[in-house]
């Protein structure tokens, strides 16, 4: 089996972190937050906070499997040391055709929708699903045929984006210090959400799940790192604490340039006008420029990790056609054949989005009917799941380590990841749950011939 090379450092595996994370979440989320809380800015916040907390300690745990498994894909080596090969295949198999094509295709469209508000495009049409789709062949072909020049655009686009986000934690702070609307926001008192403030935090936190979600797709460049054992904790720990300062201080600089109910009233375009208060009456453009480019910065991440998925089964000699998929080109480095059934999958599941969420964004009703969910935060669900038979077995197994390292992690992951399963269940209720459940299954069940084949 041929072999990655490593190719990329400690800069840019942090620049994936933060780049891979921090997208359109920060931006749409956070009206979305405001909202599950009443207005509530300190439970906002709070939100924010522990959200945040679980997903550096998950971060950290991980960090702790990295300095001692490197193989070709991250989570996978870590499933595969921690529980076993049946259980790594099967999370290869989820990772490869669930988890990274149907973000990957959410974060197309979205970056499509933003482009679309850009140039006055009907963000609800076919146009915007056209737009998706060339996005996402785009930055296929930019990852398949020269992989170095999508490191540089990963950590070209996280400076851009970080620079207008703490633009506006500190220029919105400081406006709203000056002008009282922060003081007031955190004063005002809140609507009392319904279902009381438990239900606001759990909705909340699910939101901040979304928003913070992809940290572990840097992991699958694992094999391509310098120095990966100790770059990669570095990365995973260094990114998420910078994710989560730049999240709440955004959050808070918001506050200064409109009140918690018109930010509320306006939705999505809530957003915008506290950038156009804050800046003037060029920071909405400005605003869609830079959330162009924060989108394509994430699907740029995520279609790294869509590009490598087939091949981390290939490599294990595993899968559908491991001799095929498990192919490198002798120019580039890169599995084409890999990268050409992910973009294919991510196809897939674009379509899937649009008939289930875009549709009912245009008033219709969803094409798959009651089988329709949100194919982005139900992702979520099953990946913080699949964490945890990882975190139970690094306590039986990794004997050697620090008490600490060994017991109090992994066992404040486990409480977090069932914590993150819990929020999201009550932000989405049971019926899209279940939806999900039975597609997933029945994609899962489609993996065990292959496995059987490998065994045999």
């Amino acid at each position: 089996m041929q072999q990655l090379k490593q190719k990329y450092g400690l800069f840019t595996a942090i620049a994936m972190v933060v780049g891979i994370v921090i997208g359109s979440g920060v931006f749409f989320k956070a009206e979305k937050v405001l909202s599950a809380t009443g207005g509530n800015l300190p439970l906002g916040i709070g939100a924010w906070l522990l959200g945040g907390l679980i997903v550096l300690v998950c971060a950290y745990t991980f960090s702790i499997l990295a300095t001692r498994y490197v193989k070709v894909n991250g989570i996978v080596d870590y499933a595969e040391n921690a529980v076993g090969n049946r259980y790594a295949y099967f999370m290869g198999w989820f990772m490869a055709f669930i988890y990274y094509p149907s973000l990957t295709s959410v974060l197309a469209w979205v970056s499509a929708r933003y482009t679309g508000v850009l140039f006055n495009v009907s963000i609800a049409g076919p146009e915007v699903m056209v737009i998706a789709f060339v996005y996402m062949v785009v930055f296929y072909a930019l990852n398949t045929l020269s992989p170095v020049i999508a490191g540089k655009f990963q950590v070209s686009t996280t400076v851009i984006k970080l620079i207008p986000l703490l633009l506006v934690a500190v220029v919105g702070l400081i406006a709203g210090l000056s002008n009282g609307l922060t003081i007031e926001n955190f004063s005002t008192a809140s609507i009392i959400p319904e279902g009381g403030y438990g239900v606001a935090l759990f909705t909340a936190v699910a939101a901040c799940a979304f928003a913070y979600d992809g940290w572990i797709i840097a992991t699958s460049i694992n094999a391509e790192l310098k120095n990966p054992k100790r770059n990669l904790p570095i990365a995973l720990s260094l990114g998420m604490v910078a994710v989560i300062v730049v999240y709440i201080l955004y959050y808070i600089g918001l506050s200064g340039g409109a009140t918690n109910a018109d930010l509320i009233a306006q939705g999505e375009a809530g957003v915008k006008m506290a950038f156009s208060n804050i800046f003037g009456s060029v920071g909405g453009s400005a605003l869609s420029v830079v959330v162009v480019i924060s989108c394509l910065g994430t699907l740029n991440g995520l279609m790294v990790a869509t590009t490598r998925s087939i091949y981390a089964l290939s490599a294990r000699k595993t899968g559908p056609k491991p001799e095929l998929f498990g192919k490198l080109d002798e120019h580039t480095n890169m599995p084409t054949n890999s990268s050409i059934i992910g973009l294919l999958l991510a196809a897939v599941w674009l379509f899937f989005f649009y008939g289930s969420v875009v549709m009912t964004i245009e008033g219709k009703a969803p094409l798959f009917g009651k089988m329709s969910f949100d194919s982005s935060e139900l992702s979520i669900v099953s990946i913080y799941a699949l964490y945890i038979p990882i975190f139970f077995m690094m306590m039986k197994r990794e004997k050697d380590l620090h008490p600490v390292k060994r017991f109090l992690v992994p066992a404040l992951s486990i409480l977090g990841c069932l914590f993150m399963v819990v929020a999201l269940i009550v932000s989405h209720g049971w019926t899209p749950t279940i939806a999900f459940l039975i597609i997933a299954g029945v994609i899962m069940l489609a993996s065990i011939p292959f496995y059987k084949k490998k065994q045999q």
